[in-house]
């Protein structure tokens, strides 16, 4: 067992609450840090509340955590508080330069000046890419791919992939890039679109399983964008194997296949005991079940400024190097999260 001492920024999010379990089975002290707010937002985490140490703070603020880096003088940093919804990006975009960008400039300098032997994660994004179009590799991206980002969070994320190969370089610190492609799983939040398919999906079930038909309808938008998804319990994992090398580097984490969020939809509808029907095209499309009840329509609201079409990545380096593999397939990851909701929304 270890006797590690861990901080993790962002421990209240979907990532965060499974790598603190992780650490926390491996005998790590795990710390994390949690911004204030006046409704609890603990969650993820309430079921490991008591045993872990957490701090108010926010990436945002650098004396803070420069204070309490230089306090606790962690062995490892897993940096994954961010602004990560890529829609709010464009409506909130220099919020998320702020965290994704200088909240990763604040914990290097604080390492540097109060615990320059910490290893570093930080949390990297496919959304550095851009999409097709931008010399995508027929097997996928990978670690050395041409970088396009084509939102203000793929911006941020890539001064944040910068800045860290930029200090590794010049202080001889030890940080390590996780590029992890789409990773989702039930404890995602409800405004990313695989969770807001699968709890809307698990409300419209409650309803007919009760014979009503008053149900909200699931608004989406572009159903034909391909995603590598894989679920976030595996690449926690992959987060942790990073900082166990003796060498630091940036690793690609993915499954290397992609699937349609209209393809989401369908396996997330079979496990409800449903078949869809699609009628329409663009914006007029429309998702219908056998007993004629529409479930699902488009809105352009949901549609970005600047779309990325497809993004595959291609996780070679990290199961040549770390001997990491994505465990769970995709039908499985939406039987999951389908499952998962489908039981939080059964009336009492």
């Amino acid at each position: 067992m270890s006797n590690k001492i861990a901080l993790i920024s962002g421990i209240t999010g979907m990532d965060g609450s499974h790598l603190a379990e992780l650490l926390l089975e491996k005998g790590y002290e795990v710390h994390g840090i949690i911004r204030r707010t006046s409704t609890f937002n603990t969650d993820r985490i309430d079921h490991i509340f008591d045993k872990l140490k957490l701090h108010y703070g926010d990436v945002t603020d650098p004396l803070v955590i420069s204070n309490l880096i230089s306090q606790i003088q962690p062995d490892e940093i897993y940096n994954l508080a961010a602004q990560s919804h890529v829609k709010v990006s464009f409506e909130i975009p220099y919020y998320t330069a702020q965290v994704d960008g200088l909240g990763t400039l604040a914990i290097l300098e604080a390492v540097k000046n109060h615990c320059p032997k910490a290893r570093i994660y930080q949390a990297s994004t496919s959304e550095l890419y851009g999409g097709m179009g931008y010399n995508m590799p027929d097997t996928g991206y990978t670690e050395e791919s041409f970088m396009h980002p084509r939102s203000p969070y793929g911006v941020a994320k890539l001064y944040g992939l910068w800045i860290t190969k930029n200090y590794r370089e010049s202080y001889g610190m030890y940080i390590s890039n996780g590029i992890l492609f789409n990773h989702e799983g039930e404890r995602r939040g409800e405004t990313f679109v695989t969770r807001k398919i699968t709890k809307a999906l698990g409300v419209i079930k409650n309803h007919l399983d009760h014979h009503h038909t008053d149900f909200p309808i699931l608004k989406l938008g572009n159903l034909y964008s391909k995603r590598d998804w894989g679920y976030a319990k595996d690449y926690v994992e992959g987060m942790w194997m990073m900082l166990q090398q003796d060498e630091p580097g940036d690793y690609v984490l993915a499954t290397n296949e992609t699937h349609t969020i209209k393809e989401f939809v369908e396996i997330a509808c079979k496990e409800c005991g449903w078949n869809i029907n699609w009628i329409g095209e663009g914006i007029n499309e429309k998702g219908i079940l056998d007993n004629g009840l529409t479930i699902i329509e488009i809105d352009e609201r949901y549609y970005r400024p600047a779309e990325v079409d497809v993004l595959l990545g291609d996780y070679t380096k990290a199961k040549e190097k770390l001997g990491w593999n994505p465990k769970t397939k995709f039908n499985d990851l939406v039987r999951i999260m389908i499952q998962h909701d489908i039981k939080n929304e059964q009336t009492p």
